[in-house]
């Protein structure tokens, strides 16, 4: 009897995760191929890192329920390297980002990317779609791109002009179906609408022989291609350096954050950070060796897998598979697709990484968090990805330690016993001219007692104003002040 139940559980789990695995494998196709053609590579790629996501990150721990493959919030950053280094390199660098990720994993440090602030990363997100947006309205139109995040902003004056309207209609029905079909929710369970709305435009363009770019197929084997010594050597390039540093941080954090909301999503198994960020990096080792797009984990797949019903890892593993046997077997429907039905996708997914809930929220309680978000995204449509990064983290510390370096300066009045000063909080050079002004309000003819038991920190610079406050007070009474002994803690 119990054997009889364990079999039928089991096969209730095979079924539920079968079934998911064809759900994200439809979901993930489309964007798989819309990602690597907004990357500037040929689209396959972006299918060898899907397939390797699931066959490679999928079995490793870490996450049960997470699907990783390529994401739009690495577009800009591969579009960027690709340009300045050539698509040679991409490999090396994928691959040098994965061994990174892997020592980051083998470390511990997996759970430190929490610490990273939210305001960053979603001022990075929005940075990233703001740009994937303006690059992708010129695909729409058969247009081509100026370079740049400013470029593209500021060429959208005449790109009107430039625009195939035939190529402009597909893009622009591809997202009204995208639209539509996503708000039945019950039809977007049966067929996921970026597969549907894809699969409409590509079947109108063959039908009516539209005359459009479509995307250019070179086959599997043809577009894989293993780094040489001669690329190992262009990691000795400081701007390469950099842009590993930068694929290893950027998704890692794009994929540990997907772990946290997809942990709200399901009521298993927690994600083990250290893990995932090693699964992480052995999978996008590989798809540096193969000379494949950088992988992270992807929010829109993962809850597509949660949402199908998916009970175990399995569901990602096949949806792998699925990928493997549809790029081996039918490589050639990738050429019906219309680049206008991709990009018309990426803007989609370029305007939900915008995050406009969030604005409205931080806007009615933290508006500095909202400063950090919004700096963030213009330092990366200013400049690039890596840059605008460290710029909003650079503000987010900056703006921690301003509101932690709270002093507060109490004056007592004793009468003939002097005054009283009592100087509390945190002491720091940020603090120091309002601390300073404080001091030097107080009446030059009375005796000060300064008691400094309260200051739970003090920085050097502050620590210096004060023993120099202090010694020329002395000095102008011509008598020994008197400082009161309780000092702060470290």
């Amino acid at each position: 009897m119990l054997t009889r139940l364990l079999s039928r559980r089991l096969r209730k789990v095979a079924q539920a995760d079968l079934c998911a695995s064809l759900v994200v494998f439809l979901v993930a196709l489309p964007l798989c191929v819309g990602v690597a053609m907004a990357s500037g590579v040929p689209a396959e790629l972006g299918l060898v890192t899907g397939i390797v996501g699931g066959l490679v990150a999928g079995v490793l721990p870490g996450s049960s329920l997470q699907v990783s493959g390529p994401a739009a919030g690495l577009t800009v950053l591969v579009f960027e390297a690709v340009h300045a280094y050539g698509l040679a390199a991409l490999g090396v660098i994928v691959l040098a980002a994965g061994l990174v990720q892997l020592g980051l994993g083998a470390l511990r440090l997996g759970r430190w990317f929490r610490a990273v602030s939210v305001a960053v990363v979603q001022g990075m997100l929005a940075g990233i779609g703001l740009v994937l947006v303006a690059g992708q309205v010129y695909a729409l139109g058969d247009a081509a791109a100026p370079p740049g995040g400013l470029g593209k902003l500021a060429g959208l004056v005449a790109l009107p002009g430039k625009v195939d309207p035939v190529a402009l209609s597909v893009g622009g029905a591809t997202m009204v179906v995208l639209l539509l079909w996503g708000r039945w929710r019950r039809g977007a369970r049966l067929v996921p609408a970026p597969l549907l709305a894809v699969a409409l435009a590509s079947g109108v363009t063959w039908a009516f022989d539209l005359e459009v770019r479509r995307v250019e197929v070179r086959g599997l084997w043809e577009v894989v291609r293993v780094p040489q010594a001669a690329d190992l050597g262009r990691l000795t390039e400081v701007g390469v350096v950099g842009t590993v540093v930068a694929f290893a941080l950027i998704a890692s954090a794009e994929s540990l954050f997907s772990a946290a909301a997809v942990d709200r999503l399901h009521d298993g198994r927690r994600t083990d950070y250290d893990r995932e960020l090693m699964a992480q990096g052995a999978g996008n080792a590989v798809c540096g060796v193969l000379g494949a797009l950088p992988m992270t984990a992807v929010i829109v797949r993962s809850a597509a897998n949660v949402q199908a019903g998916a009970r175990t890892k399995a569901s990602r593993v096949l949806h792998g598979v699925w990928l493997l046997l549809f790029t081996a077997v039918v490589p050639g429907v990738l050429g019906v697709i219309p680049v206008a039905a991709l990009a018309g996708l990426l803007v989609h997914a370029g305007c939900k990484l915008v995050p406009v809930r969030e604005v409205r929220k931080l806007w009615c309680g933290h508006r500095g968090e909202l400063l950090v978000l919004g700096v963030t995204a213009v330092a990366i449509v200013v400049g690039n990805l890596f840059e605008g990064v460290l710029v909003g983290l650079a503000l987010a510390v900056a703006k921690t330690a301003w509101e932690i370096s709270h002093v507060h300066v109490e004056t007592e009045d004793r009468g003939e016993a002097g005054i009283v000063v009592r100087v509390m909080g945190h002491a720091t050079f940020l603090r120091l001219p309002k601390l300073l002004d404080a001091l030097d309000a107080l009446p030059a003819d009375r005796e000060v007692r300064l008691e400094l038991g309260g200051l739970r920190h003090v920085d050097h610079a502050c620590a210096a104003a004060l023993e120099g406050w202090a010694a020329a007070r002395e000095r102008r009474e011509g008598r020994q002040g008197e400082v009161a002994a309780g000092s702060p803690a470290a």
